[in-house]
């Protein structure tokens, strides 16, 4: 009796360990179900035709999206998630963002709200990790199609059919996307915006050209948007302005690139355009205008005659930066940039120098260096359309 007893007792402290065992299991799971993501982190850029605000993640998250009016808002539901962050220190100054506000919705979920200066049409997906950073929710702000507003378009009288020459000038990378960067700190984005802008204003003072910056600002502009941009604008020319990167600090010196469909010219050539071109999965592209691909794939099989032209041009830039320093490469080099695959308009990317470089890196801070960058490169236009003037440009009547 007293046995049975016994074991009675030790099967039920079994029964009842089992029981706390489960009851802790279920509770550290739920714990971890509850808050599956944490928002780590939020950042906002406001482009001149878009606002993108970036949530750094610290897994993958579901959300859903909807607007409101009265007034304009954008509802952003994470299911869920906490916020470990403070929304402070974020500039509303500019963008069609005023405030984000957050709260909990239910036990499990958050709410973030975007008060609007503006109604907008908004686009959301996330991002896997890649490179230096985590999972990300994007969410990208666009005028509605019923705000934006058209600009008259000035006639031109016959006599003045001449036009001037449109250089545009691309900043590379810009936004949540850095580039390279070197050992001080110094970020590709903003000293390569600090030479576009001197160039761009070299451009403007010269007789019969004109300069449109297809960044002005510190936000992501897609690879293929900076091409249409240029299109826009019926750029005679498209000059992307980049800062070398190398794993070898001692490697220094300026490149210049045109795009090739046979082969890189070079190694370094072939792992450079796999990094440039990775600037996308940084920023992150949306995969709902896959059609647009297609078009450009069909468009890029005929433009040998701008690829021509491209090395012209690039020849006498690079020319224009032997006169300043050291060239990496004597020779234009070919690369599959996915910036320079433009049918029709001639494309060219500067690598000004290494950041990696801890000299060239101080250099490229320097105003001074940046204005002789500027000055090669416009002495390298310059000499190219003195020789290839387009047909109806003002440089065409002068000869």
């Amino acid at each position: 009796m007293i046995r049975c007893e016994t074991g009675n007792m030790r099967h039920q402290r079994g029964y009842e360990y089992l029981v706390w065992t489960v009851f802790l299991l279920c509770s550290l799971f739920s714990a971890q179900w509850v808050y599956a993501a944490e928002i780590q982190g939020v950042r906002l850029w406001a482009a001149p035709d878009n606002t993108r605000i970036v949530f750094d993640t610290s897994a993958a998250v579901q959300h859903s999206l909807f607007t409101l009016k009265n007034p304009d808002r954008v509802v952003i539901d994470l299911k869920g998630s906490q916020l470990t962050t403070q929304l402070r220190g974020l500039d509303f100054s500019k963008g069609y963002v005023s405030k984000i506000r957050s709260a909990s919705r239910g036990q499990d979920d958050l709410r973030i709200v975007l008060d609007l200066k503006d109604a907008v049409r908004p686009r959301s997906f996330s991002l896997m990790p890649n490179g230096d950073y985590g999972y990300r929710l994007v969410v990208d702000l666009f005028a509605r199609a019923d705000k934006v507003t058209h600009k008259k378009v000035r006639t031109i009288p016959q006599a003045e059919t001449a036009r001037d020459l449109v250089i545009a000038i691309d900043a590379g990378h810009g936004g949540e996307d850095p580039g390279a960067g070197g050992r001080s700190g110094t970020k590709e984005k903003d000293v390569m915006l600090a030479v576009a802008r001197r160039l761009a204003k070299l451009v403007d003072r010269e007789p019969g050209m004109r300069a449109v910056l297809i960044r002005d600002g510190d936000y992501f502009i897609r690879l293929r948007d900076r091409v249409r941009k240029a299109r826009k604008h019926k750029a005679d020319l498209f000059i992307s302005i980049h800062a070398d990167a190398f794993r070898d600090r001692r490697a220094r010196g300026s490149s210049v690139y045109v795009l090739s469909d046979r082969g890189a010219s070079s190694e370094m050539a072939r792992w450079l355009a796999r990094r440039e071109n990775n600037a996308d999965l940084v920023g992150g592209v949306s995969l709902d205008d896959k059609d647009d691909l297609l078009k450009s794939v069909l468009l890029d099989l005929s433009r040998s005659h701008s690829i021509e032209a491209s090395m012209k041009v690039g020849g006498n830039i690079l020319d224009g930066l032997k006169n300043i320093g050291r060239v990496h490469k004597r020779k234009v080099q070919h690369a599959g940039f996915a910036v320079l695959k433009s049918l029709d308009v001639p494309s060219i990317l500067v690598e000004t120098a290494f950041i990696s470089n801890p000299k060239e890196e101080r250099q490229l801070r320097d105003p001074g260096h940046q204005d002789k960058l500027a000055n090669a490169m416009l002495v390298g236009i310059r000499a190219y359309f003195r020789k290839n003037p387009p047909l109806g440009s003002l440089l065409a009547r002068r000869d």
